[in-house]
């Protein structure tokens, strides 16, 4: 399935140290673990929305990649989604995935990683 024009290009270490990219890293990260959850449950961004308490137009920023990471975010997302949040930070990498509760329908997801 096509997802969007994707690209690469290397990345000098200066930038990785920058704190602004280790944090768009984790926002990245953030938006791509929720759609993966959100799909994989045949939900839209309006129910996820409206299960996490939040606008439909605040979903799109997660999922765009807009919105840093906190703990209150991820408790919300957890519960609406029906998943728990596994987040794991390497280095400069950040590693976040909702993965549904043992016995609960859909398959987990691989962890999505973005270098940051």
């Amino acid at each position: 399935m096509y997802r969007g024009y994707r690209t690469r290009w290397p990345v000098p270490d200066e930038h990785r140290a920058d704190p602004a990219y280790v944090e768009a890293g984790a926002a990245i990260a953030l938006g791509q673990a929720v759609y993966d959850r959100r799909t994989a449950l045949g939900s839209t961004q309006g129910q996820l929305a409206h299960r996490a308490g939040m606008a439909e137009a605040e979903v799109e920023r997660i999922e765009g990649g807009a919105v840093t990471p906190t703990v209150a975010l991820l408790r919300a997302l957890s519960r609406a989604l029906d998943a728990r949040a596994e987040l794991s930070v390497e280095d400069d990498d950040t590693f976040l995935a909702f993965l549904p509760f043992a016995g609960h329908g859909s398959t987990a997801r691989d962890r999505k990683s973005l270098r940051g």
